[in-house]
């Protein structure tokens, strides 16, 4: 019998989404898994202040690791798309809104759903 709430199994989702997109890019140690659940944890408290909040979560949390890792780590993801240039990040799009995906803002492109980077880096 399934006990979890609505709430923890939004979380439980995004958190699985986030997780999928850094084992695609091969990036999901135990620190940066770390950095998931801080972000889980944040996240939580955030939704229970604003239970409309619950289709944005995988957003955010995506948003939260990516900036987590800028300061820790470098840019993540790096972008796919663009061959030349600067090497850099993808953008989470919307950035408060459901159905999150990754874009490529110099291209204008959206690349993949959060947590289908794996098709794109062929993982």
């Amino acid at each position: 019998m399934d006990h979890a709430t609505p709430l923890e199994k939004a979380l439980h989702a995004a958190r699985a989404l986030v997780l999928a997109d850094l084992v695609a890019g091969e990036v999901a140690d135990a620190d940066v898994v770390t950095l998931v659940e801080d972000s889980v944890v944040h996240r939580r408290w955030w939704v229970e202040q604003w239970p409309e909040g619950v289709d944005y979560l995988a957003g955010l949390i995506a948003q939260d690791v990516q900036d987590a890792l800028l300061e820790k780590y470098g840019r993540w993801p790096l972008c796919p798309v663009c061959a030349h240039g600067d090497p850099h990040a993808l953008d989470v799009e919307p950035e408060l809104g459901p159905d999150p995906h990754w874009v490529c803002g110099k291209a204008g492109v959206k690349v993949a759903s959060v947590g289908a980077l794996g098709g794109v880096f062929g993982r």
